[in-house]
């Protein structure tokens, strides 16, 4: 339940920046907790700023939040999600 629970905030945080519908998703939400480096035990007063590729916040999707991408889906994360 923590996992779905950073994810929601991180979707609230999404839309009270007034990021369009389109970003408003989990990929997208999974991307800002990878680009804060905050999985979810750490609040977010433990937001981080690492430097981060694409495949790298994929990884860290599965690694932290269980959500398994494939390897081609890399450009959908570039495009549609960090464009």
């Amino acid at each position: 339940m923590a996992k779905r629970n950073k994810i929601a905030d991180a979707l609230q945080v999404l839309g009270e920046l007034a990021m369009p519908r389109a970003q408003q998703n989990d990929r997208s939400a999974l991307c800002l907790l990878a680009l804060l480096n905050l999985t979810q035990e750490k609040p977010w007063a433990a937001a981080k700023d690492p430097l981060l590729g694409i495949t790298p916040m994929m990884q860290f999707a599965r690694d932290h939040f269980g959500k398994q991408y494939a390897p081609n889906t890399r450009e959908t994360f570039r495009r549609q999600t960090m464009h």
